[in-house]
């Protein structure tokens, strides 16, 4: 009935999210859409999500979550109510005032202005956007790593441990969006700044690869020392499997997009610390075969559990047990090394000159376009040598979704679940009930 409304988080009338998916993607849909059709009103309505986001644009040039058109006083009632009683979602407890990485909410808006400015290169985008490049670049550490969130500010850490969004973030892949950002704008804005800035973040992945045996990486690590740092209270200072894997696939990535095998030098290394981390077969469920966290020295899986009912009463801590874990973050990962161990057999028996041929890094810059779409598959680099297009849908599948559309004009699905509605801050006393292993934990819940 349109009495409520969520982003990742129950929101109000005057939020705009930019959190994918959000504005920013809506915005991508539409540009999609008017390069599938010629109709001039998507290209319309993609140029008004942009102006939301425009308006939105931290003056740093990034973005936060979300936007509330209200204004900050607004904005911070929100974080003191909604987002400070979300228990989970340690990201929502503080209003930082500046703007975020996270989730690929900066990187999905700024490709959007950089979009609508290619597509008819009206010069109302040049400037949002060249802010945009401007914090990606500001905010870049000189050893090429990229916090959480940016500006730093004051009085930011959580539940007594210091605020971990300064650290060098691999989390939500945090780098690896901000260097394909980074390579759209070099090839089609003849961009010649940023060669060195991408050039160092992909090296920075390399930096950060602990020494083996533990030759793995954390979801953040320490700007100085570079050794993985903890962040939310459920993210203890660990190595990270999934995190582990997805670096190894940047890894590969970038020997593509540079043809040097340095890239590829510690893939091995990588791939053992995995294996001999590997779950027992009795924990292995749902193809899930690895812990999430691994103790620094010890190689030992760290599992992630809570106590009590709400953000007030409760606490989240890491021990050896695989019994009752929280649900909404895994203690489990389904990582295939078989699978990258054969990726990376592949690339070593390719010459560089092979691995890189018609990589957009490579290419004289303004030779490549970015993809024609966006939104019918996750985008990469690699996708600049193709349109982004997906084999045609069946005609079945096309009329079923047709015949699914209400006269408003939307598909109604069913609302599975509903988060709680704000009631006031949480009590100190725990809430009768199992919290344990839910999603969320008693009526003052708001996650």
């Amino acid at each position: 009935d349109f009495s409520r409304r969520w982003g990742e988080l129950e929101a109000t009338p005057t939020m705009i999210w930019v959190q994918p998916p959000g504005t920013g993607t809506m915005g991508h849909l539409f540009l999609d859409a008017w390069h599938a059709t010629g109709d001039e009103q998507f290209h319309a309505a993609a140029v008004s999500a942009g102006r939301a986001l425009v308006r939105g644009q931290h003056p740093s040039g990034g973005w936060n979550y979300v936007i509330d058109t209200a204004g900050p006083e607004s904005l911070r009632r929100w974080y003191d109510t909604y987002g400070r009683n979300a228990w989970r979602m340690e990201e929502f407890h503080h209003d930082y005032g500046n703007a975020t990485f996270d989730d690929a909410g900066t990187s999905e808006a700024s490709q959007l202005l950089l979009r609508l400015y290619l597509e008819k290169r009206d010069r109302e985008w040049r400037a949002p956007l060249d802010k945009a490049i401007r914090f990606v670049l500001d905010s870049q550490y000189p050893n090429g790593g990229w916090p959480q969130r940016w500006p730093r500010t004051d009085g930011a850490g959580l539940h007594g441990r210091p605020d971990y969004t300064g650290y060098i973030t691999f989390n939500d892949d945090v780098a690896g969006e901000n260097i394909k950002f980074l390579i759209f704008c070099r090839q089609t804005l003849n961009d010649r700044r940023l060669d060195d800035p991408i050039r160092r973040a992909m090296d920075c992945f390399l930096a950060c690869q602990q020494p083996a045996p533990q030759a793995g990486w954390g979801l953040q690590h320490h700007a100085d020392t570079l050794k993985p740092a903890a962040a939310r209270t459920y993210e203890p200072e660990a190595y990270a499997t999934h995190t582990t894997a997805a670096n190894v696939e940047q890894l590969f990535s970038f020997y593509r997009l540079t043809g040097d095998r340095k890239y590829l030098a510690r893939v091995p290394e990588a791939l053992d610390w995995l294996d001999s981390v590997r779950l027992p077969q009795r924990l292995q469920r749902d193809g899930r075969t690895h812990p999430t966290f691994i103790e620094p020295g010890t190689n030992r899986p760290l599992y992630v559990h809570r106590r009590g009912s709400n953000v007030v009463n409760g606490a989240y801590y890491v021990d050896g047990d695989p019994n009752d874990t929280v649900i909404h973050y895994s203690s489990f990962r389904a990582v295939n090394v078989e699978r990258m161990r054969a990726e990376y057999a592949r690339l070593m028996a390719l010459t560089p000159e092979q691995a890189s041929a018609g990589s957009p890094l490579l290419a004289r810059r303004g030779t490549v376009a970015l993809p024609r779409y966006f939104t019918l598959q996750d985008i990469s680099v690699s996708d600049m040598t193709s349109d982004g297009r997906r084999p045609p849908a069946e005609p079945a599948v096309i009329a079923g979704l047709v015949a699914g559309l209400n006269e408003r004009g939307y598909w109604p699905t069913p609302l599975k679940a509903v988060s709680n509605p704000y009631i006031g801050d949480g009590s100190p006393e725990v809430a009768p009930g199992e919290f344990r292993i839910t999603r969320v934990g008693d009526a003052s819940d708001t996650s």
